[in-house]
């Protein structure tokens, strides 16, 4: 279940792209993007602006099948990328896609890549998509980055769902090994409002990946930021990282995060 609405999601995708283009209104869009390998910085941004206008067009149309279009996966024509250029392209594509996705309707139905077959997929992925973007950029300029608390929530909740679903095992036969008996970890953010109780646990005991929003004892506990633990399991920043304090069996989430992923 998704903690924030439809709209809101349709907001944050403008928002974030707003944050994101002020992070590189005078920056060196050349420099590397270190958590997309292979990536300098203008070719993230052309990756992020293709995809928002690749979901646009599958809501637009209302697609039953995916489209043939890559969205900007090949990004070799994108070395040398011009901020004045590029940020009005970034957000002109971020607005469109919220126009269509408005316009939609979130129970609107159309080809998704997961189960679920509705506009709000789009919505709520290409919000988080780009917050996780904006953070890749922001990270790569040597500056810090935030997210605001329902948004972090909520980021947490989708990536969890995502990586529990059962394809998961279709696309990933290697997250099998993840399976184990006493296999559980939970995810504490320390500087929520205690009335946001936001705690993950991964259950990894059963025959396939679970998780749950609660407080209980686990194998392997990580304690941080809401912001750092966003980074830690989209591995955008190293789990031992000053901040974030791992309590119990620190082999067990070094393996988890070597086989989880996506975005």
């Amino acid at each position: 279940m998704s903690l924030l609405s439809h709209d809101r999601y349709c907001d944050e995708i403008v928002a974030q792209t707003e944050l994101l283009r002020s992070t590189i209104e005078d920056a060196d869009l050349t420099v590397p993007v270190p958590s997309c390998p292979g990536w300098n910085t203008g070719q993230l941004l052309r990756h992020l602006g293709g995809g928002h206008r690749w979901a646009e067009a599958i809501v637009r149309t209302r697609a039953a099948s995916p489209s043939s279009d890559k969205h900007f996966r090949d990004l070799s024509a994108y070395t040398d990328e011009d901020p004045a250029v590029l940020g009005p392209w970034l957000a002109e594509g971020a607005a469109q896609l919220a126009d269509t996705l408005r316009a939609a309707a979130p129970d609107a139905e159309l080809w998704t890549p997961v189960p679920g077959e509705t506009a709000k997929f789009y919505a709520r992925r290409f919000a988080h998509e780009t917050v996780i973007h904006r953070a890749d950029a922001t990270l790569a300029a040597g500056a810090e980055f935030t997210v605001d608390e329902e948004v972090g929530i909520d980021g947490l909740d989708e990536w969890m769902e995502l990586g529990s679903l059962p394809q998961i095992f279709e696309y990933h036969p290697e997250q099998r090994e993840l399976l184990g008996p006493g296999r559980t970890l939970h995810f504490h953010a320390t500087d929520t409002a205690p009335e946001a109780a936001a705690e993950w646990l991964v259950d990894l005991t059963g025959d396939a990946i679970a998780w749950r929003r609660t407080h209980e004892k686990a194998a392997v506990a990580v304690r941080g930021s809401l912001t750092d633990l966003l980074l830690v399991v989209y591995r955008r920043r190293p789990a031992r990282a000053d901040g974030i304090e791992i309590l119990g069996d620190g082999t067990l989430l070094d393996f988890w995060l070597e086989r989880v992923g996506f975005g």
